[in-house]
């Protein structure tokens, strides 16, 4: 992305950010291109990890030629404000696919947001994030799925889950469709909510220590969003930057 105007709350894509922080780095680099050709497939694993006083802004810019495939795993985890960025526009029969994850604590302000341009037939996408809030933390997904009048048989959708560990801390959701096609299957859901506590008794029954509990469901949460990284190495590193952030929060 290269702008020279500073964003304001007025761009939608910016509601929830952090603008001081913003302002402190802008103007921000290009977003990076990625070109996936035709029946090609793509996998692309970001953890955003910058130091917790840092602002790390981090554009994606996303071509999928017919028939092509592009995996993204993210795991928004650093910086006061941490921001990640998605732009993709999908071909005829192309498909995208993105396991997000925002774990957040103390003043931080973590964002993913994303822009799926279904701009030909018979392509799809899907997109699962979860987030893990603490403190005065702030998450927020914004996802705008844009389906042009062309683009009929899309297949696009949207899960977006929150779990608040204080009362101070604050969860934004905000999945869109944009639909000028009329043959289209589409859907979005969003949640917020808390740990449960009958699970919580449960495992405290069972001898788990109450951190340790929190632990568990917080990890068995979040889990799914990376269960497509089929390297191995790579999802263990994934996995063990989760597990650090979640401790931190507990």
């Amino acid at each position: 992305m290269t702008a020279l105007a500073l964003p304001t709350r007025r761009d939608e894509a910016w509601r929830y950010a952090d603008l001081a922080a913003v302002a402190s780095v802008w103007p921000v680099p290009a977003a990076e291109l990625i070109e996936v050709a035709a029946g090609e497939s793509l996998t692309r694993v970001i953890v955003q990890d910058a130091a917790l006083d840092a602002v790390a802004i981090r554009d994606f810019r996303v071509v999928l030629h017919a028939g092509a495939t592009a995996t993204f795993h993210v795991l928004n985890i650093g910086g006061k404000y941490g921001r990640v960025a998605i732009d993709v526009t999908c071909h005829e029969g192309s498909h995208f696919e993105l396991g997000g994850a925002i774990l957040g604590g103390g003043e931080q302000t973590l964002e993913i947001v994303t822009t799926l341009n279904h701009i030909q037939p018979n392509a799809t996408s899907n997109q699962v994030v979860r987030s893990v809030l603490g403190g005065m933390a702030t998450g927020s997904y914004l996802g705008k799925v844009a389906v042009a009048r062309d683009a009929q048989k899309t297949d696009a959708g949207q899960s977006v889950k929150a779990m608040l560990l204080t009362r101070t801390a604050t969860a934004n959701a905000k999945p869109e469709l944009e639909i000028f096609a009329d043959d289209v299957k589409c859907a979005h859901g969003a949640t917020v909510g808390e740990l449960d506590a009958q699970a919580l008794f449960y495992l405290a029954s069972r001898g788990l220590p109450p951190a340790e509990a929190k632990a568990l469901l917080l990890r068995a949460f979040i889990g799914s969003v990376f269960d497509g990284i089929e390297d191995q190495v790579e999802r263990e590193r994934v996995e063990a930057a989760a597990q650090a952030a979640l401790e931190r929060l507990l």
